[in-house]
């Protein structure tokens, strides 16, 4: 489906000096960075939006977006994707089917004037929410969560390098790591994740995501148009991402560390109770 090479490496090397605070300064040396440039993600010949963007993965990256962005319905949608360099960034090419165009189009006629990076862009109230069915799913067993959380560190080949990435993980229902995607944002490396599992092909209803950040309302939608009942968060949740995923059915567990975690909603239970009056 793709063509065209991603051009820039993830990792760039800088020289830097460690400050120490009675006044002197160790000897420069070398430390590893990562790279942020612009993706302009672009539908028909048409620009959309402008990422910035950890540059691998881009194709993933375009699947993801256009799913969670509910332009696509499925993978079928999306005929292919090219990635080119351009001036100042990379730009990324991706051929809909003609429904999905037609709805490409209607959105964006809807959000005239957006910017930035997908939900944070949004202009009107009713735009900040893109799914509305209550998702249904098993509850995952906490064993395959600490499991998981375990093997989040080696998944993170960047993080460990530059120490300024953020991750999202997908894991089976026992708590293997099947895939893991890594970016500057957390909304890209979420969309990294979501896009490799459609092209892997792992079922949204067969694991959960792990993400190394906050969890803000945002990763709650995207995760529900992705399809996947429980998401893990490393950070704290929003009011609202806990009152989206109360309302979708969605199992939100946060603050998670190697001995304990939080859980924010409980599906079993009616929606709407997550939050305290």
């Amino acid at each position: 489906m793709t063509q065209g090479p991603e051009t820039e490496p993830p990792a760039r090397t800088a020289l830097a000096r460690t400050l120490r605070y009675d006044g002197t300064w160790d000897k420069a040396r070398a430390v590893e960075v990562p790279v942020e440039v612009p993706v302009n993600l672009v539908y028909g010949g048409m620009p959309h939006v402008v990422l910035m963007a950890t540059p691998e993965h881009l194709e993933d990256l375009a699947l993801g977006f256009t799913l969670t962005e509910g332009i696509a319905a499925s993978r079928s949608d999306i005929r292919a994707v090219a990635i080119r360099p351009a001036d100042g960034g990379l730009v990324v090419d991706i051929d809909l089917v003609p429904e999905a165009m037609k709805r490409f189009l209607a959105r964006r006629r809807n959000m005239a004037g957006r910017t930035s990076c997908g939900l944070c862009g949004v202009e009107t109230l009713d735009q900040l929410t893109l799914r509305e069915a209550r998702l249904s799913g098993e509850a995952i067993a906490s064993p395959a969560i600490a499991k998981a959380l375990q093997a989040l560190s080696a998944l993170q080949p960047l993080h460990g390098r530059t120490h300024a990435v953020h991750a999202a993980a997908w894991f089976s229902r026992e708590g293997e790591a099947l895939l893991a995607r890594e970016d500057v944002g957390r909304h890209n490396a979420l969309d990294k994740m979501i896009g490799g599992c459609l092209i892997e092909g792992l079922a949204p209803e067969a694991g959960f995501a792990v993400i190394t950040s906050r969890c803000s309302f945002e990763m709650v939608e995207k995760a529900a148009m992705f399809g996947t009942s429980t998401l893990v968060a490393i950070s704290a949740p929003t009011s609202l991402a806990i009152e989206r995923a109360d309302a979708l059915g969605i199992t939100l567990i946060a603050v998670a560390r190697a001995d304990t975690a939080m859980a924010f909603t409980d599906p079993s239970s009616q929606p709407n109770r997550a939050l305290i009056p």
